[in-house]
């Protein structure tokens, strides 16, 4: 009699071997395989697997502890941690536009503007005591000639401190040049309807004053005209001429004063006629210069 194999009678020894590895059975190896395989991919407590142990490195690490510090989902944290990053990067553009009008605000107060304020402040001054007790009254002068000579001074210093320590502002810019001709016009007016200087002689210097500071505006398109030897001397001599004006000089000094005057006057008519030789050789640079940009273009 052919007898049937003791596996398929379910026989013990058939039972065992049909365990095997024949049979798709599991060997301690492959077992352990399977456990490790099971823990890899199945959700820990705070939802990582295999993600949590791939991520050991340390770039990994700290790339995901917002996500794993936080109790709630990893997608909750991410989207947490980019409304922060929004956040954040919506406010610094905010606090650097407020840093940057502190220092804007911060800096119009420094030495250079402080001693431009303090020459328009004198204007008002120096024409009170100009006039003082009908204007001819020698210590009213005297007085109103060391407003006049405080106003130069600060003149020469504001513009060196701005440049040296950096202190350029917008509001130097303008007030700078106004505060010079103001204190040069208000003396020049106050000498001619006082009598003691022809008003020719304040006519041409302010009308020079004007027409060069109207010229630079005119030409600014093309550059700036810089400012020569010659007119640094030009309002070194007007100040000097001016001043002894203003005090009530007799004799030989009253002498000495037309002749300095007469000078700046005399500096103050070639000066004028070398900004506008100037202000002529820049716009015809700056025109043939667009010409030769727009012929560039249209090639």
């Amino acid at each position: 009699m052919t007898g049937v194999p003791a596996s398929a009678a379910g026989g013990p020894s058939g039972a065992r071997r049909a365990k095997g590895p024949a049979s798709g059975g599991l060997t301690p190896a492959s077992g352990r395989a399977l456990a490790r395989e099971a823990r890899d991919t199945a959700p820990g407590e705070s939802g990582g697997g295999r993600a949590r142990r791939d991520a050991s490195s340390p770039e990994d690490v700290r790339a995901t502890a917002p996500s794993s510090a936080s109790p709630s989902s990893s997608s909750e944290g991410t989207g947490n941690a980019g409304t922060a990053e929004a956040q954040g990067s919506t406010r610094a553009p905010r606090g650097g536009k407020i840093a940057a009008a502190a220092v804007d605000q911060a800096s119009v107060w420094n030495i250079a503007n402080l001693l431009t304020m303090l020459r328009l402040l004198l204007v008002p001054a120096f024409v009170m005591l100009m006039l003082a007790d009908g204007g001819y009254d020698p210590a009213w002068r005297s007085l109103a000639w060391a407003a006049f000579a405080i106003a130069m001074i600060t003149d020469l210093f504001d513009g060196h401190l701005a440049r040296t320590y950096n202190l350029v502002t917008d509001f130097g810019k303008i007030a700078d040049p106004i505060a010079d001709k103001a204190i040069m016009g208000a003396a020049l007016i106050c000498l001619s309807a006082l009598g003691d200087l022809p008003w020719w002689v304040t006519g041409v210097i302010l009308g020079r004053e004007l027409g060069i500071t109207l010229l630079r505006f005119l030409v600014i398109r093309y550059g700036v005209i810089p400012a020569s030897r010659g007119g640094k001397l030009k309002t070194l001599t007007q100040g000097v001429a001016v001043g002894m004006y203003v005090l009530a000089l007799t004799g030989w000094l009253a002498t000495l004063r037309w002749w300095v005057m007469a000078a700046a006057v005399v500096l103050t008519v070639v000066t004028g006629l070398d900004y506008v030789k100037q202000a002529i050789v820049l716009r015809r640079q700056g025109i043939a210069e667009r010409e030769a940009a727009l012929e560039e273009t249209e090639e």
